[in-house]
């Protein structure tokens, strides 16, 4: 036996180092060049100057310990306990540890449902914008997906009540959604799926009876987001109601009532998901539980779904964030195994295969981070009156959504093969990635959902294609560092995904949905690589963006034979510079792009 051990564990350390270490350790703001580069354009200076601190310490939590709680967690799902000891009804959820850990950081250490509505978040005396919120929600879901969700239904939830509720309801939870205090917080949930309407939420059940002059909800909900939320939005039809979306109103319902008692509804059992594994979703049958009405509610037309699109906007807002993070943290994990892993006596990251592979990576994430940040950039400037950023945001944030959360399950798949067999192991994070990633393609509507949320409203009744038509030329006119031809090649681009999109919406073809919203998106998205790059590069900065932009082009816009040989040295050339870590100069971004 200590022959067979000696022989077994004789070279062990150098086997370890056959193995490529994954991402955990890192600060994951301090390793993203991308990032660092891409918030001198969309923040101002002297907000990203005082955020960088912030940034750099979460980016430092959520390479170490927010990885490890999140694992942890993920492993350890939330169990529900119906009955007390005595045998009375309560529905407690348990938590691992762990997930209390990210709680913790989210909710009272960063205020990530507090900083958009609430100046002195990082002691800056205004309140944080949406994309410099966007940026703490990218850290950190580098690390964790599940606990986005509830961070999300809190901020959003406090934003409805904002909008939509009257004085004394605002005055009973807005204060106290929006709170630092872990004893004083409300979190904030969705219950809104049906057995009879997922997406279709016109055959939405759950009734709502105007009883002793309160509301109060009768029937189920099928799937709960945020099961243990203390206030929940949901949709319920009045009773006498019309059938169909005009019946639909719109209410808060909290989980403890004013005297202290639980409200009458039960958890009946938790959802065994995919992904998210760690945040609580659920069935629940409701028994009179008392809720609150949103705007004016009645038998005749309610406005209930009409209010929820503002949450569901905000929360699409964040899946296309959720998917950057996480397209991020996949490709950061091939780079780190390419750059570590040694095969047929090289380190593969000099493979030829393999580097075009880290490109179809590398290219999706950098386009979602460009996506992310100008959409928190517009959505600011929409609510401040803008009406030509609100249109953009109208438009772009179903493609976002849509377009990101598509990218990030091949983005970690790819990333996944990039490891190899240890990718499928659950000692490492890809497998969790991977399932994780599946989730942003069906909450908040799935990819037709999307994309016909564009074609047939935002194109069709809104117009708002004509809006970002006028933006997307208006960046590239006023992009004076840009090549002139490259220039005049990307307007050609934006013009004829413009048009495209205006024929399918207005003759309502539908079966080209999906095709018209890719093209918006990634003209959009080539539009603002180009413009970041060509900005950065004037500067004396980094000018790969502006490579970027035309890799867009050339493979996710242009026509492509499947049987020839692609000819031209554009794709060696940019996967050269794209992979080394020292900066490009925009004379040489602008070299290689006329290649």
């Amino acid at each position: 036996m200590n022959i067979l051990s000696n022989h077994m564990f004789a070279d062990n350390t150098e086997l370890d180092e056959w193995v490529a270490p994954d991402c955990n350790g890192k600060n994951f703001f301090d390793i993203d060049k991308s990032l660092q580069d891409v918030i001198k354009i969309y923040l101002p200076d002297d907000l990203r100057t005082h955020l960088t601190p912030h940034f750099q310490k979460l980016g430092e939590i959520a390479g170490n310990e927010l990885d490890d709680w999140s694992r942890l967690a993920d492993r350890h799902q939330p169990i529900l306990h119906d009955r007390g000891p005595r045998g009375q009804f309560e529905d407690r959820l348990e938590f691992h540890p762990a997930y209390r850990n990210m709680e913790d950081v989210a909710f009272h250490q960063f205020g990530f449902h507090r900083m958009v509505h609430k100046p002195g978040m990082f002691g800056w005396n205004e309140r944080i914008p949406h994309g410099a919120k966007f940026v703490f929600q990218y850290l950190f879901g580098q690390s964790e997906f599940s606990q986005l969700c509830p961070i999300s239904a809190t901020e959003t939830t406090a934003t409805m009540i904002g909008l939509h509720g009257d004085d004394a309801l605002k005055e009973k939870l807005f204060d106290r959604l929006v709170s630092l205090d872990k004893d004083e917080i409300l979190k904030g949930a969705q219950f809104m799926t049906e057995r009879t309407g997922g997406s279709d939420v016109s055959n939405i059940n759950l009734e709502a009876r105007f009883e002793d002059g309160q509301w109060r909800l009768y029937g189920e909900k099928w799937f709960c987001s945020c099961a243990d939320g203390d206030v929940a939005m949901l949709l319920a039809r009045p009773k006498g109601a019309p059938e169909g979306n005009n019946g639909i109103a719109l209410f808060a319902m909290p989980r403890t009532l004013d005297n202290g008692k639980r409200n009458k509804y039960r958890i009946i059992r938790l959802k065994e998901k995919l992904g998210s594994r760690s945040m609580a979703s659920g069935e629940i049958v409701f028994d009179g539980a008392v809720a609150y009405a949103l705007g004016e509610v009645g038998t005749g037309k309610n406005r209930g779904l009409k209010m929820m699109m503002d949450q569901v906007a905000l929360s699409r807002l964040s899946h296309g964030a959720r998917a950057a993070a996480m397209m991020r943290r996949a490709l950061n994990e091939a780079m780190e195994v390419a750059h570590n892993r040694s095969a047929f006596e090289e380190i593969i990251i000099n493979k030829p295969l393999l580097r075009r592979q880290l490109m179809k990576i590398m290219l999706p994430t950098e386009q979602s981070l460009s996506m992310t940040m100008y959409l928190g950039q517009q959505i600011t400037k929409a609510e401040a009156g803008d009406e030509r950023a609100e249109k953009v945001t109208r438009i772009l944030t179903p493609a976002h959504k849509y377009r990101s959360c598509r990218d990030n399950i091949r983005v970690a798949t790819g990333s996944m093969e990039v490891r190899g067999g240890n990718g499928y192991i659950e000692d490492f994070v890809n497998s969790k990635l991977v399932r994780d990633a599946h989730l942003g393609v069906l909450w908040e509507g799935t990819s037709n959902i999307n994309s016909l949320d564009i074609t047939t409203r935002a194109v069709a009744k809104v117009n708002a294609h004509r809006d970002l038509e006028d933006e997307l030329q208006d960046k590239l006119d006023k992009a004076d560092d840009m090549p002139g031809q490259y220039k005049g090649e990307m307007k050609n681009t934006v013009s004829m995904a413009i048009e495209l999109a205006d024929e399918v919406g207005k003759s309502n073809n539908q079966t080209l949905a999906r095709k018209a919203s890719t093209a918006l998106y990634n003209a959009a998205s080539a539009t603002l690589l180009a413009t970041e790059g060509s900005k950065l590069g004037a500067a004396g900065g980094d000018a790969r963006r502006l490579i970027m932009s035309r890799m867009v082009l050339d493979y996710r816009m242009r026509a492509q034979d499947p049987l020839s040989v692609r000819a031209g040295n554009f794709e060696k050339a940019s996967t050269d510079l794209l992979l080394d870590d020292a900066p490009v100069s925009l004379d040489k971004a602008t070299q290689v792009i006329s290649l």
